[in-house]
């Protein structure tokens, strides 16, 4: 279920690079957690996908959250491309955005939390960019796994609206739809920032905080 137009700045799927029929090879376990990146993921685990600019400082965000947390992954999704490489990510002709799974145990920690950490941690009102970064593959996006999270993740974005319009922001262009295949990076993306303290992070939120936990948002 898509709710947004294709962006303009991406190509016509006709014109994406052919990619591979096999994946790319990346590692098997998690280098701070010590579980499976690939899975086999315990029972009652869900998955999360999100967008927010480069995913070195994303992923960190969301394994930060300690509790709850089974594994994070960095990766590529919402593009048309097979099994893409990083540097074809960045040529913007994939159609790919640059994004995190979360893969997580809702008893210990909920989805609506998870939201909360997307909307405050980055800038979700610019388009094909984040910060300095610039692409397509830099967009900001929520992509679901069923309708739960869906329904959470559209009430979330009208009350966040909500919040930063009043701080003088302008619209929200993060794209919500169905998650599609996840494609994982990289052996050297995957806890980037862990295995390299001092590594980039671009990550800078608007400073509007979004209330956990019900879907509204407050200043």
């Amino acid at each position: 279920m898509f709710l947004f137009k294709k962006n303009a700045a991406q190509v016509d799927d006709s014109m994406a690079l052919p990619g591979r029929a096999e994946p790319i090879r990346t590692a098997k376990t998690h280098f701070v957690l010590g579980t499976p990146l690939k899975g086999p993921y315990p029972d009652g685990m869900e998955k999360a996908v999100f967008g927010m600019g480069c995913f070195w400082g994303v992923e960190r965000k969301f394994w930060e959250l300690g509790e709850g947390i089974f594994t994070t992954a960095a990766g590529y999704a919402a593009g048309v491309t097979p099994n893409p490489t990083y540097d074809e990510v960045c040529t913007g002709m994939t159609n790919h955005n640059e994004v995190v799974l979360v893969v997580f145990d809702p008893s210990k920690v909920s989805y609506e939390r998870l939201l909360q950490v997307f909307w405050e941690s980055h800038n979700p009102t610019q388009g094909n960019r984040q910060g300095n970064d610039t692409g397509t593959q830099y967009r900001s996006g929520i992509y679901t796994y069923s309708d739960a999270q869906l329904q959470a993740a559209l009430a979330s974005r009208e009350a966040y609206q909500k919040a930063i319009r009043a701080r003088g922001y302008s619209a929200i262009t993060t794209e919500i739809e169905a998650a599609g295949p996840f494609y994982f990076a990289e052996d050297y993306h995957q806890q980037y920032l862990a295995k390299n303290p001092g590594g980039y992070c671009g990550l800078k939120g608007t400073g509007v905080a979004c209330a956990a936990g019900t879907g509204d948002a407050s200043q």
